[in-house]
């Protein structure tokens, strides 16, 4: 019960808000890839700030909510491709195996981390690069 409560106000209300305010649906098609395109960004947190640049630059051309809603609904699917691109960045570049450890993620969040962390950032971000043209295509089929 209460989960149909969340999906109904966080997911349902304000999609149908959307539509009703007479979006053309290319316009909604093109926001939504975006949306998920950004959204699947390898670095958390960051998601936001490039969906904002993206609407300012775009302005007319697509559509802010639909925009950050489909960001909001892709952060479970950056989370759980973070370690993907990181490791397929790796092999792309040829770098190091950068162990996933709680030592790694103490350092990470204390602020000791090394250019073999920053390292490991820059390849999951480089897979992102490669991959995009490729989710962006799949999320306009898609819709």
């Amino acid at each position: 019960m209460a989960l149909t409560l969340w999906f109904n106000k966080k997911i349902a209300d304000p999609l149908i808000q959307i539509l009703r305010k007479g979006a053309e649906p290319k316009q909604l098609a093109f926001s939504s890839a975006l949306g998920i395109t950004l959204g699947i960004f390898p670095i958390c947190g960051v998601t936001v700030l490039l969906c904002g640049m993206a609407i300012a630059l775009l302005g007319s051309h697509c559509h802010p909510p639909t925009v950050m809603l489909v960001n909001f609904l892709a952060t479970p699917i950056e989370l759980s491709l973070v370690v993907p691109f990181l490791r397929f960045g790796e092999a792309l570049s040829g770098g190091p195996h950068f162990p996933l450890t709680s030592d790694a993620l103490k350092k990470v969040l204390t602020g000791q981390a090394s250019s073999e962390l920053l390292f490991s950032i820059a390849h999951a971000v480089s897979a992102h690069f490669l991959l995009l043209p490729y989710f962006t295509c799949y999320s306009l089929l898609c819709i």
